[in-house]
């Protein structure tokens, strides 16, 4: 498994899946992707105890078993460079989806949460999530410099090939984002939209709206949203 544990709260976790809201605004340079938070209670595996009540222990990072999977089944297809190049990887950041892909790198993604889920389902939901996604990068390797429909005919037979026929295009496991309080509202000096964010915008972010139907699209300083700080 993964290199690391975190411990996260039972209640981040429900047992019965979208990113957080973005901003509506047109920013004056280009976006940052955003700096990794440093983790919170991690340990190494070998350093496991019980978890304080009402949390659980969790595996974050590159998974080593999944990445081996991976590159034996990429490799029994037939796809050498995507056998060489996958990884696997468990994103303690993601919220609502189980899993996601990468074909221009070959990296998949697994949310922690699936760790969580009853005893008598998790490792089969873990799977099911892991073939899912290599099932994307299977259909995008076989397929490259076409376009393709991410859950289209291409990648319903590389399901099959992975041995998860009539594969659903949607994982239904219902994880709820985390609720964080907005601390900040971003307003239009003339359409008076507003935007909330839980983090105060480091750059000048202009209104969308007005900037679409008045400057062309391009960022106009009469439209630079101003600042409050919610209470």
């Amino acid at each position: 498994m993964a290199e690391q544990l975190e411990l996260f709260g039972n209640s981040d976790f429900p047992s019965s899946h979208e990113s957080e809201g973005g901003s509506a605004g047109t920013s004056e340079e280009p976006a940052e992707p955003p700096t990794p938070t440093p983790a919170h209670h991690a340990r190494n595996a070998e350093q496991s105890e019980d978890p304080p009540e009402g949390c659980v222990w969790v595996t974050v990072g590159f998974d080593k078993d999944l990445t081996s999977q991976a590159a034996e089944h990429a490799q029994r297809l037939g796809l050498d460079e995507l056998a060489k190049s996958v990884e696997v990887v468990w994103n303690k950041r993601m919220r609502t989806a189980a899993g996601r892909a990468f074909y221009q790198t070959g990296r998949i993604e697994l949310n922690p949460k699936l760790q969580t889920l009853p005893e008598e389902r998790r490792d089969q939901e873990i799977r099911q999530t892991f073939l899912h996604e290599m099932a994307h990068l299977v259909s995008f390797g076989r397929n490259k410099g076409k376009r393709i429909q991410p859950h289209g005919p291409e990648w319903r037979m590389a399901c099959a090939d992975l041995g998860i026929h009539g594969e659903d295009r949607c994982h239904d496991l219902n994880f709820q984002p985390r609720r964080q309080k907005r601390k900040y509202a971003y307003v239009c000096p003339v359409c008076e939209t507003e935007v909330k964010r839980v983090r105060r915008l480091t750059r000048k972010v202009a209104c969308f709206v007005c900037c679409k139907k008045h400057a062309g699209g391009k960022f106009d300083s009469r439209f630079v949203l101003q600042e409050w700080k919610l209470g």
